[in-house]
């Protein structure tokens, strides 16, 4: 019974979704920003492969940005968020519990949570992890939270063909202001498979590097 309740929970909403992304990619971001770039998202993948995307954390519109160029429009696959629960409190919680989204606490996560999480991954839905676990506006130098790495291993257990990938987001200023840019660059897909045995301080590290390279690269491409 449990389990049919936190399913449903987080089912999305046919009609708040389609809504959502009419008023978010049709009007919001086409009014607010006056250039958006999107960079090597020409990506390829194994057929039956399930995608972890890990981005950058730099501000709110990070997931409006990201939905616009890997949601549904694109990839035919909802992005799927992983957040805190800080951010799935009052009314916006509400809504982003109808748009696919789920929280997880990041010092103690319930296995609910990690079984759903790893349900989604199972079933080939488009799973979006913040590895820095929070937004790190200036861009500092953080050590990435271990969780998705866990769950990628864990999720391994379920399904083989899982990929990582980094992914840098970037913004003409460091708050994003009306009529600036933005920019997206998509790294190479990182097999799960490949890194099975790496330490996960090490593992993240190197995922860390790979998300600063592109963040770099969308920096550039914005005037920054």
């Amino acid at each position: 019974m449990k389990k049919n309740s936190f399913n449903y929970e987080f089912k999305i909403n046919p009609i708040l979704g389609f809504m959502a992304m009419f008023v978010t990619q049709d009007i919001v971001l086409r009014l607010f920003f006056s250039k958006k770039k999107i960079i090597n998202s020409n990506f390829s993948i194994p057929k039956n492969s399930s995608v972890i995307l890990a981005p950058t954390h730099r501000s709110r519109w990070d997931g409006l940005v990201l939905t616009m160029a890997m949601g549904r429009r694109v990839t035919k696959k909802d992005c799927r968020f992983m957040v805190t629960r800080s951010e799935m409190r009052g009314i916006q919680g509400w809504f982003l519990k109808r748009l696919g989204c789920f929280s997880i606490n990041q010092l103690s996560p319930s296995l609910t949570t990690l079984r759903y999480a790893i349900d989604l991954i199972e079933k080939e839905e488009q799973l979006v992890v913040f590895p820095e676990g929070k937004i790190n506006k200036y861009g500092r130098k953080l050590v990435l939270k271990e969780g998705l790495y866990r769950l990628a291993r864990l999720a391994t257990k379920k399904k083989e063909s899982i990929f990582i990938i980094p992914i840098g987001i970037a913004y003409s200023n460091v708050s994003p202001k009306f009529g600036g840019k933005f920019c997206l660059s998509f790294g190479q897909p990182l097999a799960m498979t490949d890194y099975l045995n790496l330490d996960i301080k090490k593992f993240n590290k190197f995922l860390n590097e790979k998300m600063i390279k592109e963040e770099e690269l969308a920096l550039k491409n914005v005037g920054r």
